[in-house]
């Protein structure tokens, strides 16, 4: 049995990425260009159901110029999950709105609507729910409680690149949507990011506020920012795109083959409603979880990762004092396995037996 480490991501790159950089390069266009305009045009062909797609330098700005975009400013709240990556309060503080932390609910590690309901207040404008490790969040109670409201949805979709809620994609839901590009997400463009709206008047103001306010050159129309996406990494983008599909197929039959043989884990539920991805296979692990995790790498070379092991709310940077014992719980027991395609089926073997004999000693 091979004993090298087996990676808890590994971004798939080849010859086809390498060749559509070439491309790029030859043709001396390397700022935003035709291949982001294409790129632009087969993500919303793909994953959102032909809704309009504007394509940026990262998930975080994506998310940052969909709320700008959308309105969102000084004075405003917006309800977010505290147990998920820093960007998504981030964004909602760097309009100058109020990120609002609620709790999740246990099973899918999204947003509990009970909970998002309890937060709202007269300053609330939207809700932001993550489709956290690629599962969507209940969007139908989450739009339920929008609508009685008068509130937006802003997707974080930056995990669930082709999840899907009752048989439409994420992405096609909220008055935005946003998916990272990042290198170790189900997809890349080495960097960068793609909001997806059905808006067109927001649609137009993303366009005018990635590229310094203007759409025609020295045309500023409005204060913008530089968070354009590059042809070359437009180019990497539309290939790994072709090749989206055969490697989700994969993830979800790797996350079966560990959903039917691993013991003495919580292995992760999907709703009846839901489609996930399984950008992360995450598991939950009572008693000592960063002394099983240690051990997984340590003494059997599997990599494996703990997204998130502090909350939002808890980070130096925001320091609320909030009850989320959902939250809590969760940061304290998640451990996420690899699952991505590029694993064989000895690596597969391998989680399962360190998984299962670390459970069986109580590691």
């Amino acid at each position: 049995m091979s004993t090298s480490p087996i990676p808890a991501a590994k971004p798939i790159i080849g010859d086809d990425e390498r060749e559509a950089v070439d491309r790029v390069l030859r043709s001396g266009m390397m700022a935003q260009g035709p291949e982001v305009a294409a790129f632009e045009q087969e993500f919303s062909a793909e994953l959102v159901a032909g809704r309009a797609c504007v394509a940026v330098n990262s998930g975080t700005s994506g998310l940052h110029l969909g709320l700008l975009a959308a309105g969102v400013g000084p004075g405003d709240e917006v309800i977010v999950p505290s147990f998920t990556f820093a960007a998504t309060a981030n964004s909602v503080a760097l309009t100058g709105a109020t990120p609002v932390f609620a709790d999740i609910e246990p099973r899918y590690f999204c947003l509990d609507p009970a909970a998002v309901e309890a937060a709202v207040t007269e300053r609330t404008v939207g809700i932001m729910p993550v489709h956290l490790y690629g599962h969507p969040a209940d969007l139908t109670a989450l739009g339920d409680i929008a609508e009685r409201h008068g509130l937006k949805i802003f997707e974080d979709a930056a995990q669930a690149h082709a999840a899907t809620w009752k048989g439409a994609p994420v992405g096609s839901f909220g008055t935005f949507a946003m998916f990272s590009l990042y290198p170790t997400k189900n997809m890349t463009s080495g960097e960068g990011g793609m909001v997806s709206t059905g808006d067109d008047d927001l649609e137009r103001r993303l366009r005018l506020l990635r590229n310094q306010g203007m759409l025609r050159q020295y045309e500023n129309e409005l204060v913008g920012l530089n968070n354009r996406m590059t042809d070359i990494h437009a180019a990497i983008g539309r290939v790994q795109l072709r090749k989206l599909a055969g490697w989700t197929k994969q993830r979800q039959e790797n996350a079966a083959f560990l959903d039917a043989h691993l013991d003495g884990v919580v292995v992760p539920p999907v709703s009846e409603h839901a489609t996930h991805v399984y950008h992360q296979y995450t598991v939950r692990v009572s008693g000592d979880r960063d002394g099983f995790a240690a051990a997984l790498r340590s003494e059997y070379g599997v990599g494996c990762g703990v997204y998130y092991p502090i909350p939002n709310h808890r980070l130096p940077s925001f320091g609320r004092d909030a009850d989320l014992p959902e939250t809590e719980r969760a940061a304290a027991e998640v451990i996420s396995l690899p699952v991505h395609p590029s694993l064989s089926s000895e690596d597969l073997d391998r989680i399962v037996t360190a998984v299962n004999t670390l459970a069986k000693a109580g590691a």
